[in-house]
Formats: structure tokens, C-alpha cells, sequence
């Protein structure tokens, strides 16, 4: 049972990248997916969150219009979309997974209880 994600890299700011979260061992149908980042330094901070039964997303204020989560259910995979990005969405990023689907309670890191290793994202000129 795990999860994994992908898609990181060094990309020039207003450039996109496109993260996956591949769940392995279990089906993502009942659970769900919280994208986290961490930069040095700094708390881990809820970025977007994904109800995987009825899609319903959420995001935190400084990556609205600009971060689009997503699911593919056949491949048991979650996306993250990011476009227009800047320097300061330099960070690892996470993908988590939890029972839980309050809403008011999916941005934050202690809701959920299974975590995947984490990308590297760097948006450098």
C-alpha cells in the first residue's frame, strides 16, 4: 500500500508543470487526496484537496485560478494542475490521503494519516 508522487522538476517562472498521485494496493474511491508543499523553513501548507467520491476541490487563496486538481479513476490517480507559477510555489509537494472528507478540515496536514514521499517543484529564472 502506497503512494507516489511525480512530476517535479526546475521550470522557469509562468511555466507548468503537472504533478500525479499514483495510489498503489488500494482504490482512492473512498478517500480524500490533500496536496500539501513545504519549503525550507516553513510549516507544511495545505495546498488543494480533492473529494474523490463526488470531485468536489478545494484550494488555499495564493494558488486559486492558477492550480487545478484533479482524478482519473481508472488509473487511481490524482493530479495536480499548476500554471502561471512563481518562485515562491518553490517546494517539495505532497500528496496525502484521508478518510475524513469535512471540508473544513482538508487543508490541514493533521487530517490526514498516509503520505507519499514528496516532489521536488523549483521555479527558478
Amino acid at each position: 500500500v502506497q503512494i507516489v508522487e511525480s512530476g517535479g522538476g526546475l521550470v522557469q517562472p509562468g511555466s507548468s508543470l503537472r504533478l500525479s498521485c499514483v495510489a498503489s494496493g488500494f482504490r482512492l474511491d473512498y478517500y480524500a487526496i490533500g496536496w500539501f508543499r513545504q519549503a525550507p523553513g516553513k510549516e507544511r501548507e495545505g495546498v488543494s484537496y480533492i473529494i474523490i467520491s463526488d470531485g468536489s476541490t478545494n484550494y488555499t487563496d495564493s494558488v486559486k485560478g492558477r492550480f487545478t486538481t484533479s482524478r482519473d479513476n481508472a488509473k487511481n490517480t490524482v493530479y495536480l494542475q499548476m500554471n502561471s507559477l512563481k518562485p515562491e510555489d518553490t517546494a517539495v509537494y505532497y500528496c496525502a490521503v484521508t478518510f475524513i472528507r469535512l471540508h473544513q478540515l482538508l487543508l490541514r496536514p493533521n487530517t490526514y494519516n498516509f503520505w507519499g514521499q514528496g516532489t521536488q517543484v523549483t521555479v527558478a529564472s
